[in-house]
């Protein structure tokens, strides 16, 4: 069988990582981006420089340096092991850690170039109808602003499916535990299994060209790949 319990492990670990990372960047990734979209503040380019950091940092060096900082002498993990949590790395929860910093980027500016683009006549229409920031928030600016919560919520996911190098790093490769698809792939080529390989490759193939056509057909006019 091309596809063994191994990678049907992996598999499932990965869609696993990649929806819980987009619900914790859909939550954080809101609130960061209305400010810096809104704000007016000095700090926004400082802020907006450091969220699309990852952008441009090789993944390895990211996640060298989580592993530093959640290691039992960096400051994160003297921080969780204070807690009771334990150490982060080479655990699922690290994982998570490391994925949202690496795919924030493709959370946050979606969502900041939908609120510029949103304007100030919608939230001042509202608040002449005594419009709550609850009911603002919920009936004119998520209406509003679909496209971006989709192409942030689509690019998040898809780009920690396809995540490698913060992933080895920070989670190495343990099965049921850590191992993803992309350290899965790598395995089978360190193994020389090269009919596995192509097999979890293909996939990763396809599901990158159907997240293009999702994101094009939810998003017709935000669809540019601008993350």
């Amino acid at each position: 069988m091309p596809i063994s319990a191994e990678d049907w492990g992996a598999i499932r670990l990965t869609l696993r990582l990649a929806g819980t990372t987009t619900l914790v960047l859909l939550c954080l990734a809101t609130p960061l981006a209305w400010w810096l979209a809104r704000s007016g503040s000095r700090w926004c380019g400082v802020v907006a420089a450091v969220v699309a950091l990852p952008l441009v940092l090789p993944p390895t060096v990211l996640g060298f340096y989580l592993l530093v900082s959640m290691g039992p002498q960096g400051w994160l993990g003297h921080i969780t092991q204070w807690l009771g949590v334990g150490l982060l790395p080479f655990t699922f929860t690290g994982l998570v850690v490391g994925s949202v910093l690496f795919s924030l980027p493709f959370a946050v500016q979606p969502l900041q170039h939908a609120f510029e683009n949103l304007g100030d006549r919608p939230l001042e229409v509202a608040a002449t109808l005594r419009a709550s920031p609850w009911d603002t928030a919920w009936h004119v600016v998520l209406p509003l602003c679909r496209p971006g919560f989709v192409t942030a919520a689509v690019l998040s996911f898809a780009h920690t499916v396809g995540e490698f190098g913060v992933v080895l790093m920070l989670g190495g490769n343990i099965p049921e535990a850590t191992r993803v698809v992309s350290t899965q792939i790598y395995g089978h080529v360190e193994a020389l299994e090269y009919t596995q390989a192509h097999w979890l490759a293909g996939g990763m193939v396809v599901f990158s060209f159907v997240v293009l056509l999702v994101l094009g057909w939810l998003n017709p006019r935000g669809s540019r790949l601008r993350p």
